[in-house]
């Protein structure tokens, strides 16, 4: 019998081929001052490596696992004795969800959906870990939560509002 252990994630960071970073996620609690410093560090780590090179590096006492997607880097940080190549599904299953819900997602979906790629994320990842691996469920909760925001957005009548309909 065959049992995964999936990789409790330290973060996760998208940043685009310009060095912007464009979403991040941090599992273990850190100093925005070291957030930043680590953020800036390893977007200028991975962004000088050449495009052939492998997608895993040995950083400080973590390992980096990251992948380029269009013109967005998907960059996660997991302990040095967790499975590279776990993590590496994890990012792209993230990047299926974000393809399956904006259709073809792009560095503009994210930029100025932020919240929904924050959300989905979310729904995928609990505490760094994976919580649910089915796409299929995943994306059903997703467009439940879409059904309430836009019933609790739609205009009511005020014989609604104080429960008279």
């Amino acid at each position: 019998m065959l049992i995964l252990t999936f990789s409790q994630m330290q973060f996760m960071l998208l940043f685009s081929r310009q060095g912007k970073l464009r979403l991040q996620k941090w599992y273990v609690p850190l100093s925005d001052k070291e957030r930043k410093k680590i953020s800036r560090d390893l977007v200028q780590t991975i962004l000088a490596r050449k495009p052939k090179m492998c997608s895993f590096l040995e950083w400080r006492d973590l390992k980096i696992v990251y992948k380029r997607y269009a013109s967005l880097y998907f960059c996660c940080a997991v302990e040095d004795q967790d499975n590279e190549l776990i993590t590496l599904e994890i990012i792209h299953r993230y990047v299926e969800l974000l393809d399956k819900y904006f259709g073809s997602v792009c560095e503009l979906d994210i930029i100025f959906n932020f919240e929904k790629a924050y959300f989905i994320l979310d729904e995928f990842l609990l505490g760094g870990e994976p919580q649910e691996t089915s796409k299929k469920n995943v994306l059903k909760a997703i467009e439940q939560a879409d059904l309430l925001q836009e019933e609790a957005e739609a205009p009511r009548s005020v014989l609604e509002e104080i429960g008279l309909t």
